[in-house]
């Protein structure tokens, strides 16, 4: 289905209620905050924001509150170009919020889930299903209608809905990408069903118990992902870039490529929803990586969280066409 392929996003769409301080706060200690914005985000939304701005066709499958959040979370996603019709507005939750702590180009984050919760993998899989619909054919039951296109799923919704829902994404042919974060595991049996795990250092230790802090660990962790069952695994570091293993076990790094950091906010849902975008145009992995190491070095140098997520048009300005080397370092 070239002509159709879609990145689909399974996820969390958040308000963010974010403020900036000099120090965090000790338990039971009130310090002075200034910088306070709200701002659309949620992982998931965050992640499909940056597949359309790169110039993926966008579908966002979550639910908020029937509540001015909600209200906001939808007309925001469709002023970034993500299709919005398998979004639920839910009469009984309240939408999900993220309580954000900006102090020294950091940041601590409280999620309140609300709404994202709501799905059950039933309501994942008939989206799914619906979104693929038009390429079903009853007499060609092998075929998988969704081959050419990418699922991503994360750790901010109910884990079983989120198994559920990746199973289904992979049965039905899509390349399936599964952030793990917050840190979660999935259960054993639908790691196969993950084509490619993404996780940050700190979700990797407690995936895998090894801290990714240097080449030989780097290599341990990665390699401790893949023996989970997922098809390829790589690993955000932060200002260190990112990780992934070659096609002959050697360790490949994308370094990062920010001058001027301002909000890590949004930095790693875009790193994924550009690398899910540049999937979708058939490059290969560590090209993917590239495009997301260019797009999230936009994104910390902004405030915020989708507010601050680039282009297409913002990335190619700023890094052109040929920054990079993608034989496995960057120029």
């Amino acid at each position: 289905m070239a002509d159709h392929s879609i990145v689909a996003v399974f996820g969390s769409m958040n308000m963010d209620l974010s403020v900036a301080c000099e120090r965090m706060p000790r338990a039971g200690e009130t310090v002075g905050g200034s910088g306070f914005i709200t701002n659309a985000g949620g992982k998931g939304a965050n992640q499909a924001v940056a597949a359309a701005r790169m110039g993926a066709h966008t579908c966002m499958i979550g639910a908020v509150g029937r509540d001015t959040f909600g209200d906001v979370l939808v007309a925001g996603l469709q002023d970034a170009g993500v299709g919005v019709e398998f979004v639920a507005r839910r009469d009984d939750v309240e939408t999900g919020t993220a309580t954000i702590i900006r102090c020294e180009s950091d940041n601590r984050i409280v999620l309140s889930p609300g709404a994202n919760h709501a799905l059950t993998g039933d309501d994942v899989a008939c989206a799914l299903r619906y979104l693929v619909a038009d390429e079903l054919d009853s007499d060609a039951s092998e075929i998988a209608p969704a081959a050419g296109s990418v699922f991503i799923a994360q750790g901010e919704c109910d884990l079983a809905a989120t198994a559920a829902a990746l199973s289904c994404a992979h049965e039905l042919g899509f390349y399936t990408i599964f952030n793990p974060a917050p840190a979660c595991d999935l259960p054993t049996g639908a790691w196969p069903a993950v084509d490619l795990v993404c996780p940050n250092e700190t979700e990797c230790q407690v995936l895998t118990g090894i801290l990714p802090a240097d080449d030989a660990s780097c290599v341990a962790a990665l390699n401790a992902l893949l023996a989970k069952g997922a098809g390829a695994a790589v690993i955000t570091l932060g200002g260190a870039g990112s990780v992934t293993i070659g096609d002959g076990g050697e360790l490949l790094r994308m370094p990062a490529l920010s001058s001027v950091v301002v909000d890590t906010t949004a930095a790693g849902d875009t790193f994924i929803g550009a690398l899910a975008a540049a999937r979708l145009e058939g490059l290969p992995l560590f090209e993917c990586m590239a495009a997301g190491a260019r797009a999230s070095a936009v994104t910390v140098s902004r405030l915020g969280a989708q507010q601050s997520i680039p282009t297409r048009a913002e990335v190619e300005h700023k890094f052109g066409l040929d920054g990079l080397d993608v034989d496995g370092e960057a120029e």
